[in-house]
């Protein structure tokens, strides 16, 4: 046998046990064979370095040192889940599922809510190649050699993987290991972590892999994301399709990973209460933390057919256990005035232990909400993490309270700049309108823009821009691109190096696509979503100023509310004149157009419904678009073509009776780009 062959014997050989060992809790060899395996592999590497691979079982180890994390852009968007609390909530969910389906025949898994830190793992030929956190949805933190020190994470997959997928999952501290990393640290003198969630979180992001090889960390996986199933689909070599999200666990079990076997498959909303009463109990019982249930369409087909809204999948909803509550005593109310002028009312608290962390703080909304609790300053009052993350005040204990104690009066004028204070009508929130001289309504719009879904601006962040605003160095965002390097040199906690990445960082963002720099105007209303909307539907910045309001609202998905909105930010002369300074600059207000296959479909809109067999949906909107056509999310009299697979449902019946709609299958969807 040669060299070669003896290390790549011994590589398969040390996957298989380490599989058993992690994924499958059934060792097959004792930990002491195990390494003497490991270590004849690490010396044999180590004489013939030619034999190199990335994904070898001696690199769990770890030792890479990673200075910064790059940040990187998902290829399939991380989306957030919808939350329910309630049997009606999960009763609303099931009857707008039927209906957007148009059928009762729908079955759902339910699965286990595990409580840790998101990751998207990258896989390419069977071989992993990247993992990123879930950051924003959008783009996240690049900690592929952390994630390589995780056993439980395969290397090389086994079986009849895709050749190119991502898959999903949750990183987590069993409550074991957590437990033994806390007894460590205090018999060194250290302070004890504070819960395994935040734990396993902070260890993706350790500089040194070395440190995070020692953490004993778990990775459950649960979502196979691709735009092509066919290497594991009904293709030549017959390996069997993927139709259902249980099959996708299947599958991922048969490729080497780690998925527990809880989930559950049922046909009714009271199965899958039954499922959640069981796990509010039997999860004090399980080695990790849970904090819900998910329930997803069990049929990919009919997830297909549902889609997304902007946030979260219609198709998925989670269930939230009830969340913890305690009782502390309100210390003293502050105000927070945002970007918008908003006023947040907040509750400093007596120091609390709530959920694992310590809670100083909590959200009070507004002023209804704090004269619908009637809380006062001293009150004993009830704090939850609302959806188990955001702490806030949900009953005040009436009977603890003092005699002579004062109802709180909501503040009149802004604890910033002393402007009186406005509440629209319609609205909760009070708010500053001196929008010009308001410090905080400033900053934070410039740290609006310069944030990560906007222009992303390396070398600035929030403290940075606070900090250059009260030097006087920039009043608008506009100001950031006249910043030299010998005006920031002066400025606390900024050296050389520190101010000319900034000023790099400035420049570098006269890239940024059009929808991003959109979006960063800090337009209300006008979040992330709709601003690609407008920059597709548009194009230009110079279109979007002069549309009506008329205009703006016959953009799909675009209401009378954000139309408002655009039309009274670009009747302001000043932020004009804000836009004209960074298109002098160089910033991009054009969005780059794609050259078209074709115009054959320019004019045209289309929807598709129903289970696709010869193309995704993604696939058939790419298509549309390169030919000149349009897709929109509904049947209506804007409607040219509905597009028909298979089980077509509550769409085809719609279009029918309209009598305007063109109905093509999908062969004769194609025979139409092809002509």
């Amino acid at each position: 046998m040669s060299i070669q062959e003896k290390i790549n014997q011994l590589r398969k050989e040390l996957r298989q046990h380490n599989y058993n060992y992690y994924v499958l809790d059934t060792p097959t060899i004792s930990d002491y064979d195990f390494d003497m395996l490991l270590k004849e592999l690490q010396e044999l590497e180590e004489k013939h370095p030619e034999f190199y691979d990335a994904n070898s079982p001696t690199l769990r180890v770890g030792g890479e040192v990673t200075k910064n994390f790059n940040t990187v852009e998902h290829r399939y968007r991380m989306y957030s889940l919808d939350n329910s609390y309630s049997k009606e909530d999960l009763l609303d969910w099931e009857k707008r599922i039927h209906k957007l389906l148009d059928t009762d025949d729908v079955q759902y898994t339910c699965e286990l809510k595990y409580d840790g830190a998101s990751i998207n793992i990258t896989y390419e030929n069977g071989q992993l190649v990247r993992a990123v956190t879930r950051g924003d949805g959008f783009q996240g933190d690049e900690v592929t050699t952390n994630i390589k020190t995780i056993k439980s994470v395969p290397l090389q997959l086994q079986g009849n993987y895709p050749k190119s997928f991502d898959i999903r999952g949750e990183i987590m501290l069993p409550l074991e290991g957590f437990q033994k990393m806390n007894e460590e640290r205090v018999a060194n003198g250290e302070d004890p972590y504070m819960n395994p969630r935040n734990t396993a979180s902070g260890s993706l992001k350790l500089h040194d892999s070395a440190e995070t090889a020692k953490r004993p960390l778990e990775c459950y996986l649960y979502s196979i994301v691709t735009n092509d199933f066919s290497p594991i689909g009904g293709d030549a070599e017959g390996r069997g399709g993927i139709e259902t999200q249980m099959q996708v666990l299947e599958k991922a079990r048969e490729f080497g990973f780690k998925v527990p076997k809880h989930s559950r498959l049922v046909g009714s909303i009271d199965e899958i209460l039954e499922y959640v009463a069981y796990w509010d109990v039997e999860r004090s019982n399980l080695p990790y933390e849970i904090d819900g249930v998910v329930i997803k369409v069990n049929s990919l087909a009919q997830q297909e057919e549902l889609g997304y809204t902007a946030k979260a999948p219609r198709w998925a909803m989670a269930y939230k256990f009830k969340a913890e509550r305690v009782s502390t005593v309100l210390e003293s109310i502050s105000y927070q005035v945002g970007r918008t002028g908003a006023i947040t009312p907040v509750a400093n608290l007596q120091p609390v232990l709530l959920a694992g962390t310590t809670v100083k703080r909590a959200s009070l909304h507004n002023a209804d909400q704090i004269a619908k609790l009637d809380v006062r300053i001293g009150d004993t009052v009830y704090v939850e993490k609302g959806g188990e993350i955001i702490p806030k005040i949900v009953a005040v204990a009436t009977e603890k309270r003092e005699e002579g104690s004062q109802s709180t009066q909501y503040i009149t004028h802004c604890p910033e700049c002393n402007s009186e204070l406005v509440r629209k009508e319609g609205e909760a929130q009070h708010y500053c309108v001196n929008d010009l001289e308001c410090p905080p309504q400033i900053v934070g719009r410039i740290q609006h823009y310069i944030s990560r879904k906007a222009l992303d601006i390396e070398g600035l962040g929030g403290e940075t821009v606070a900090l250059l605003h009260k030097e006087g160095l920039i009043t608008t965002y506009a100001d950031l691109y006249d910043l030299k390097v010998e005006q920031i040199v002066p400025l606390e906690r900024m050296a050389e190096k520190s101010a000319q990445n900034l000023v790099d960082g400035v420049e570098a963002s006269k890239q940024v696509p059009f929808e991003k720099v959109l979006f960063g105007l800090g337009i209300r209303f006008v979040g992330a979503t709709v601003a690609k909307k407008l920059a597709k539907h548009y194009k230009n910045i110079d279109t979007l100023m002069v549309a009506t309001q008329e205009d703006l609202e016959n953009v799909e998905e675009i209401g009378v509310k954000i139309a408002e909105s655009v039309r009274a930010f670009f009747d302001e002369e000043r932020n004009v004149a804000i836009i004209n300074k960074l298109r002098s600059v160089g910033i991009q207000f054009e969005i780059e157009e794609k050259e078209l296959a074709s115009n054959v479909l320019e004019g045209k809109t289309f929807l598709f419904t129903g289970k696709l067999t010869q193309f995704t949906r993604d696939g058939a909107k790419q298509m549309v678009e390169d030919n000149g056509g349009k897709t929109i999310s509904g049947v209506s009299s804007k409607l040219n073509y509905l597009v028909v697979g298979e089980k077509a449902g509550s769409k085809l019946k719609k279009a029918e009776a309209l009598g305007t709609v063109i109905i093509l299958s999908e062969t004769e969807f194609l025979s139409l780009i092809n002509e």
